[in-house]
């Protein structure tokens, strides 16, 4: 999911009991939650810095500091409220700063680097990436860039040799790194212990304490431990910033734990209309699967497909986009388009994996399987692309195969939708 973040706690959270049910989200905070929100102190203080570097600037002579702290708020602001133009329109001026000075300050190129992995261009990114190198990125910039490019384009290797260079018992980048590194490679109890390192070491950033928070609790709802992951939301909520990425994943635990699809659905509602990325649009298809209502499950994903076509979100939601069309939206073709256009983007084990699902839903069987083989049997994957693998896997008649895929997917379950849930529980024997 793309990461945004947030704000007050006005009154104590408690774990309440009804009926010996123990129910994790309280609707009483969550309601205070969303009736009592305002754009908080820190955001406005963004706003005034956004104007105070614009009017600084020089647009017929491009400068090093001015422009650079306009896109760093430019990019703040996108993190908290997630306008795609914000970033669109930092990443137009650290482009024209790096033509101005031909290419060689270093400074222009890292935030390219990091403003085009946001993209999800990463190709691009890597271009960036060697341009870098050739002008002197300093060392350890130069390791941490490294490895979330080759992290993203599928060079593990190369990935993990840039983490062993970073490695450092006091470095928050490093952590967080090895925390994406260990989920990965399935090692999760190592992964969330990374990124709860990585928390305690920001305690002085507190944006980077909240980041880190809720991936953490992302983590810990991969893990299966919704309690944990409660609470890793809730703390990052306390920090008095704009979290919007933890509002979600309490919506997510309200539903699939609770059962209270009622409040998971107004706190999705909330976060989407404050926050202008569609993540909470997709929550919002899900409550409905949740309970059922495919009329209005494809009426909302219709919506979703609508927003997260837009040209300017380019690759950045075309997994959700194939799980809908080889879905609810069956537009089998179009996913395979999507998966295609992905491979071009990052050819990895988990993108080849959509590439075969979508081959599968279009009936290309064979061709699916030979790709299987060749470029994912044996690489680690995460429950949607299990999943996927083990629907394969049944429509080639690999009834053992199949199996094993669908056990492995549904130890993430809490990761999946609703009916993928429904599906699997009816599949597995």
């Amino acid at each position: 999911m793309h990461s945004i973040r947030w704000f007050l706690l006005i009154i104590p959270f408690f774990i309440i009991s009804c009926k010996q049910k123990t129910v994790l989200v309280n609707p009483v905070f969550a309601d205070s939650l969303m009736t009592h929100f305002s754009i908080p102190e820190i955001a406005k203080n963004n706003d005034s810095e956004l104007a105070f570097w614009e009017k600084r600037m020089n647009p017929n002579s491009p400068g090093l500091i001015n422009e650079a702290r306009y896109s760093a708020a430019l990019i703040t602001r996108f993190q908290e409220f997630g306008n795609i133009k914000d970033l669109k329109e930092a990443d137009r001026i650290m482009r024209k700063v790096d033509t101005a000075f031909n290419h060689k300050e270093a400074g222009p190129i890292r935030s390219l680097i990091s403003y085009s992995i946001m993209e999800h261009r990463f190709k691009i990114a890597d271009d960036y990436l060697k341009q870098g190198e050739k002008i002197g990125l300093k060392k350890y910039e130069s390791q941490s860039l490294s490895f979330d490019v080759d992290f993203e384009l599928g060079r593990y290797n190369n990935a993990y040799a840039d983490l062993k260079g970073l490695y450092s018992t006091g470095d928050f980048g490093y952590y967080f790194r090895r925390s994406r590194f260990d989920h990965f490679n399935g090692t999760l109890d190592s992964a969330i212990s990374a990124m709860l390192k990585a928390s305690t070491l920001s305690e002085n950033i507190p944006l980077l304490k909240q980041v880190a928070l809720s991936n953490s609790g992302d983590l810990f709802i991969h893990a299966g431990d919704l309690s944990s992951a409660r609470d890793q939301y809730m703390e990052s909520i306390r920090m008095g910033r704009v979290d919007f990425h933890s509002v979600i994943g309490l919506g997510w635990i309200a539903l699939i734990k609770d059962r209270n699809d009622s409040l998971a659905d107004r706190l999705f509602q909330f976060v989407h209309a404050h926050n202008k990325l569609p993540d909470a649009l997709f929550k919002m298809v899900q409550v409905a699967d949740a309970r059922g209502d495919s009329m209005t499950q494809k009426s909302r994903a219709l919506v979703f497909e609508k927003e997260a076509t837009d040209s300017l979100f380019e690759r950045m939601y075309n997994k959700y986009l194939i799980e809908l069309y080889t879905g609810i939206l069956n537009q089998p073709a179009r996913a395979l388009s999507l998966a295609k256009d992905e491979l071009n983007n990052r050819a990895t084990p988990q993108t080849y994996a959509w590439y075969c699902w979508s081959l599968v839903s279009n009936n290309k069987n064979d061709e699916a399987y030979k790709i299987f083989r060749q470029y994912v049997s044996g690489k680690p994957l995460e429950g949607l692309e299990l999943y996927w693998m083990g629907k394969m896997m049944s429509s080639l008649g690999k009834g053992y195969n199949a199996q094993e895929f669908y056990k492995a997917a549904y130890k993430n379950k809490y990761d999946l939708s609703p009916g993928i849930v429904r599906d699997l529980e009816k599949n597995i024997e």
